[in-house]
């Protein structure tokens, strides 16, 4: 008997859907459909600077139009704030946060070159971790901007090793220290993508975490805040990104082909459907450079 698959398509609304999105939607909405399972959509909108109530509205649209349906109401991330607090409250209680007042310059200096973790961000040196105790307590009560960091030593010692499972390799080894003491609190929003993301999967149930291969490195990072947390462990499924004529991933910082703009164009659904599909290069949309 086929196990029932629970996922997920969990964008951001920081602008229009594009191709790329609709092959990971696409992913795990015939995943569960085939499995008789679920399928779940998140908008991870904690980006307050980023997101934007039209772009949901229009994420919304546009995999309708696709003809993509969801089994459960949709989850807003910018409405359960108390729910990450707790969490973060849990781990802080632990020992295993501590207050970051470094801005990316500080760190960038204190780095020299810096050196990246495996999702290419760069990898913080541990400035304020040696903080003077004395020095933290002031700045934080004079109310200085700060990020909450994970003491990544500490919390891999608690976890022990772990592994997760590949669906392409099975079980395979985690390395979450190669991310350093990573942000779980932003200065400009009360939390953040790694925390909500793995928070979110752990209370909606999801079996078979479905997303394009470029967020594989950060499935480390998520066993460990699983491990640490209690929640149960999915399995993970990657797969190969979309591309444009360049080479060049589909993103929406590149302007890549929009859903929206293919419809105006006279696109159908079944259209842009196998064109999501192929995972061969696919054209911008109009106006695109």
């Amino acid at each position: 008997m086929r196990s029932l698959i629970r996922t997920r398509f969990a964008p951001s609304p920081t602008g229009p859907l594009h191709l790329g999105h609709v092959a990971s939607a696409l992913d795990g909405w015939r995943r569960a459909r085939a499995s008789a399972g679920a399928f779940l959509l998140r908008l991870e909108d904690i980006d307050p600077t980023r997101c934007r109530p039209g772009h949901a509205a229009a994420i919304l649209d546009d995999l309708r139009w696709l003809g993509l349906d969801w089994d459960e109401p949709v989850r807003v991330q910018s409405e359960h704030l108390p729910e990450y607090r707790a969490v973060l409250e849990a781990l802080d209680s632990r020992g295993l946060l501590y207050p970051c007042f470094c801005s990316r310059a500080d760190i960038a200096a204190a780095s020299g070159a810096p050196h990246a973790a495996p999702d290419g961000s760069t990898l913080y040196p541990g400035t304020c971790r040696a903080l003077d105790p004395a020095r933290r307590a002031a700045l934080l009560a004079e109310g200085a901007p700060h990020a909450l960091r994970l003491r990544s030593d500490l919390a891999c010692r608690q976890a022990g090793p772990l592994t997760r499972f590949e669906e392409k390799r099975g079980r395979v080894a985690c390395d979450p220290a190669a991310f350093g003491d990573v942000v779980l609190a932003r200065k400009d929003s009360p939390v953040s993508y790694h925390l909500c993301c793995t928070h979110d999967d752990a209370l909606a149930g999801i079996t078979l975490v479905t997303r394009g291969e470029d967020l594989a490195p950060s499935a480390d990072l998520h066993r460990l805040l699983q491990t640490l947390m209690g929640w149960p462990e999915p399995g993970y499924a990657h797969h190969p990104l979309l591309r444009d004529p360049s080479g060049e991933r589909l993103s929406k910082r590149n302007r890549s082909a929009g859903i929206g703009a293919l419809r105006a164009e006279g696109w159908t659904p079944e259209a842009v459907r196998r064109l999501a599909d192929t995972g061969a290069p696919v054209p911008l949309a109009a106006g695109a450079a």
